[in-house]
């Protein structure tokens, strides 16, 4: 399946002291071209001062819904322990209507310690967070389904993660974009692992998006080549600095195809 390049950026929601400086970051974002903003579901810093300022994301995301007009919006990833299965997809159906359909559903199975040690969420292991979010996802897509008034949209699934195991059954079974961190060679192998649980589950492994950190234009040419189209660059408080995001959307834009004009 062709797919155009899209550009992400995360702006994550660590060491900005005011709100302020996060909204600005999100028109400048939507200024610059990029197609989706993304935030983090987490709840302290993940670098620099581990208690420094933080805003909780899906509370961000309905504001973002509000604040923008184009582009889609999403958490890269939700933690998939942190709510009731059934709840987050109510979430997400609200913010899907807040913002005329321009949500992203994206979930992973959670990683941070110090989130669920200081939240009270039970940590686990890889496994039994895994085993949740296993089970969440077919709630959610029932919740969706029941929810009055419905979704604007089947809201895109995003699930990150990159085990071979459990988490591409997963993908093949329940997503629209998959995001990992795997470089070049990694990605040949977890493709083919891909298509043979989508083979296994009745599914086109091909209808996949796949999605990858931004690594660079000479980077990104050899990934796109090998299948990715949708790239993120991530970016922290309190500056939000977009150079690098700037240089994502040339690169994107030297790749994508020209629109026909004049066609009926």
């Amino acid at each position: 399946m062709s797919r155009p390049v899209r550009i992400g950026v995360q702006l994550q929601p660590q060491h900005a002291p005011e709100y302020a400086l996060i909204r600005d970051a999100v028109l400048r974002a939507e200024d610059a071209g990029v197609d989706i903003v993304f935030n983090w579901d987490h709840f302290f810093p993940l670098t620099g001062d581990p208690v420094g300022a933080h805003f909780e994301c899906w509370t961000m995301l309905g504001a973002w819904a509000e604040q923008t007009e184009r582009v889609e919006i999403g958490a890269l990833v939700t933690g998939g322990g942190y709510r009731n299965p059934d709840l987050l997809a109510d979430m997400a159906r609200t913010v899907d209507h807040i913002s005329d359909g321009r949500l992203i559903l994206s979930i992973g199975a959670g990683w941070f310690q110090h989130d669920y040690d200081e939240y009270g969420y039970e940590f686990g292991t890889p496994g039994t967070r895994l085993n949740l979010l296993k089970d969440s996802l077919p709630r959610i897509k029932a919740r969706l389904a029941k929810l009055n008034p419905a979704p604007t949209r089947e809201i895109p699934i995003l699930i990150g993660g990159g085990g071979e195991r459990k988490t591409l059954r997963l993908v093949a079974e329940y997503a629209d974009i998959w995001h990992s961190f795997a470089d070049l060679d990694a990605l040949a192998h977890k493709n083919k692992v891909l298509a043979e649980h989508a083979a296994a589950a009745g599914a086109d492994a091909s209808r996949i998006e796949r999605s990858v950190p931004w690594p660079g234009r000479a980077k990104a040419d050899a990934l796109h080549t090998a299948g990715v189209t949708l790239f993120t660059v991530g970016v922290s408080g309190p500056d939000y600095d977009l150079t690098t995001v700037e240089q994502a959307i040339e690169w994107r834009d030297d790749v994508n195809p020209e629109p026909l004009e004049g066609l009926a």
